[in-house]
């Protein structure tokens, strides 16, 4: 069987189908069918509420009475493949930025002392080598979603889940995470759900839009030419407009 490392370089693509969900009494969906492609970035747009985040904790496998299905192109499970990076950093305030960087790692009983030089290898590459020991409570916003992205990427997973990881970051913070993530996952097989369509164009080689009720996925917008893409883009512009008639469409 192919270890960790091994698939990060060889992500496989995922084909994911979901039943019908409801929540209190309302319908979601009735059906759902997502592909991500190997090896690139599938972002997801939709109004609050509308059940991304519901999308990809099915997906990642944390709601076991969920329909769903995930067949990833190798013909293995996607169990034990993926990691997650949430909208709030979730750092512990008791751990340094070392520490945390190495939560994965600890609370599987892994050999820590043996992975630390990868962490710190990580923390330096993301500008927060000089900053391994210090507390969450001292960093800035920035800093700690950086330590939050290092700590997705040392557990080593060639799927990535991420759900608003940028959104609560200042405009010039989130271009500079926006970049770091686009460089260190590239070659990963990742879906991002965002609200931002400029954040979804930066970084998709795909975009979907989650719409209605029950929500159905519209077709793939693909931007061009290769994430991350600059925001003066005069093709983005257009497809922001394109993404913002199908947001307020739905609405």
């Amino acid at each position: 069987m192919p270890d960790q490392a091994s698939d990060i370089h060889s992500p496989p693509a995922l084909d994911i189908r979901v039943g019908p969900v409801g929540w209190h009494g309302e319908t979601l969906w009735d059906q759902l069918a997502l592909h991500l492609p190997a090896g690139e970035w599938t972002c997801l747009l939709g109004a609050s509420g509308i059940g991304k985040t519901t999308l990809l904790r099915m997906i990642a496998g944390l709601d076991t009475d969920a329909d769903v299905v995930v067949a990833c192109s190798d013909g293995r499970p996607l169990a034990g493949r993926v990691a997650w990076m949430a909208q709030h950093d979730l750092l512990m305030p008791w751990l340094s930025v070392l520490g945390n960087a190495l939560l994965g790692e600890r609370l599987r009983g892994g050999r820590t002392r043996e992975r630390e030089p990868a962490a710190r290898a990580l923390l330096a590459r993301v500008g927060l080598g000089e900053r391994a020991a210090a507390r969450p409570a001292s960093l800035s916003g920035g800093e700690r979603q950086r330590a939050a992205l290092v700590r997705t990427l040392m557990e080593e997973r060639p799927v990535i889940l991420m759900d608003e990881p940028f959104s609560a970051l200042d405009a010039i913070t989130r271009l500079a995470i926006q970049d770091l993530a686009a460089g260190l996952l590239r070659g990963r097989t990742v879906l991002l759900v965002t609200h931002d369509p400029r954040e979804a164009l930066r970084l998709g080689h795909r975009i979907h839009v989650l719409a209605g009720r029950p929500a159905r996925l519209e077709p793939a917008l693909v931007p061009p030419g290769r994430p991350p893409r600059a925001l003066d883009d005069t093709a983005l512009v257009a497809l922001e407009g394109e993404i913002v008639r199908r947001l307020a469409a739905a609405s």
